[in-house]
């Protein structure tokens, strides 16, 4: 399986939905608080091209978007293709 990381905040509601699906499924990660942590954030709007807000998720060296897109992958049936490709 590959590496699942995820930039967080521990105040938004959608990472903690995109932190839950994954649980459910199964799948570690690792996490990064970009709150506690502010200086990632630079890291992470540069590997996310530019996308500024939390969570950005990253399968391997796939930047899957947001919680949104995550969850869309799950319901398209690909999220465990990705994950074990």
């Amino acid at each position: 399986m590959k590496p699942v990381e995820i930039y967080t905040s521990p105040l938004c509601g959608f990472c903690h939905a995109a932190k839950r699906l994954l649980s459910q499924k199964g799948v570690s990660f690792s996490e990064v608080d970009v709150l506690a942590n502010p200086d990632r954030k630079p890291e992470m709007i540069q590997r996310a091209g530019g996308a500024r807000t939390v969570p950005q998720i990253f399968v391997g060296d796939i930047h899957v978007g947001g919680c949104d897109e995550l969850h869309a992958l799950e319901r398209a049936g690909k999220l465990d293709a990705l994950l074990a490709a």
